[in-house]
């Protein structure tokens, strides 16, 4: 029975996901477009797809190409959310800390240099003070593909296999139907096989693929050296959308994961996970703790004495480098 009305209520959200694209599409009027070019970066799915470190790629790929982009996003999580525009950072300096940014926000505003980054809910009022007073001369779209109230010049959908085996909200994770991935301009999958079925299941033709890595660990504690060679016992955590990926990638690098801790995505740290943490680490006889970068910058507001912990960078990069580059300059270009 609950299955049933499940599926009902999945019916009912999708067709309203799907009557609202139509009607902004019908009513194009009601659409805002910025005065510099906006790429979006989007998906399907309730988080957990890899959106920022795409995001953090296109950024630097993009400052390559002469371009001064600027991040627009809607900075979920705040503790202390603002009405206005916030900058976080101006491209030269990180202005605000995590509870008025939100930990994405502010792990994107740390690791790029000379990219401003803005947090609002309404992306337009963003664009315009990043035009107007930050030297913005592309923007890009975080999390994007639903705010169809902003115009885009290009649209990125980052898909996988469990996109399409998935429902629509409430009945699965899904935001809107499968069927709306034909109204992105590019597909974004994940190398190999899995990733040409889910292309060739959303019926998308333009598609490039996404390769992740992961980094030397950086230290977080002082004390974290033990942790950041392949080999150590480690405790993994992770407080992601799809915190198995983080795992994956720690035992594929040839670190030994001796417990993982899973955490829900954006999680605000308390002292009682920390201890539970710490426990873990001395149960398990571990090096420390090896956790995510954006886990890290909601760790550091917690009391870490005591505890070794490095941060795990995922970096990605869209492949074929060369046509992808040419593809995305040129539709940018041709906006001006």
């Amino acid at each position: 029975m609950v299955g049933v009305i499940l599926r009902a209520a999945a019916s009912v959200y999708g067709a309203a996901a799907t009557w609202r694209r139509r009607w902004y599409a019908r009513e194009p009027a009601r659409v805002r477009r910025l005065g510099r070019p906006v790429v979006s970066v989007g998906n399907l799915s309730v988080g957990g797809s890899g959106k920022t470190p795409v995001v953090a790629h296109l950024a630097r790929l993009l400052q390559t190409l002469g371009e001064r982009p600027a991040i627009l996003t809607r900075g979920y999580a705040r503790r202390r959310p603002s009405a206005r525009v916030t900058v976080v950072s101006d491209g030269t300096n990180v202005l605000q800390g995590l509870e008025t940014a939100g930990d994405e926000p502010l792990m994107l505003a740390e690791m790029l240099t000379g990219v401003p980054v803005l947090v609002g809910a309404d992306r337009f009022l963003s664009g315009r003070m990043a035009e107007q007073e930050l030297g913005a001369t592309v923007h890009l779209l975080d999390d994007g593909f639903q705010h169809v109230a902003l115009a885009r010049d290009v649209d990125f959908l980052l898909a996988d296999g469990q996109d399409v085996a998935d429902a629509v909200i409430p009945a699965g994770r899904l935001r809107e139907p499968l069927e709306n991935a034909a109204r992105c301009d590019a597909l974004l999958v994940p190398d190999g096989p899995a990733g040409e079925a889910t292309a060739m299941a959303l019926g998308v033709p333009t598609r490039f693929v996404v390769r992740r890595a992961i980094q030397a660990p950086k230290l977080v504690t002082p004390a974290a050296s033990g942790v950041t060679e392949p080999g150590a016992p480690v405790v993994a955590v992770a407080g992601i959308a799809r915190p198995e990926r983080f795992f994956s990638d720690l035992s594929a690098a040839g670190f030994q994961v001796a417990a993982s801790l899973a955490f829900p995505d954006h999680r605000a740290f308390t002292e009682r996970d920390v201890k539970r943490m710490a426990d873990t680490v001395s149960r398990t006889g571990a090096a420390g703790i090896l956790t995510t970068e954006k886990d890290a910058v909601r760790l550091r507001a917690c009391d870490l004495t005591g505890l070794s912990i490095a941060a795990v960078p995922l970096v990605v990069a869209v492949e074929p480098a060369a046509p992808f580059s040419e593809w995305l300059l040129t539709r940018i270009r041709a906006r001006r």
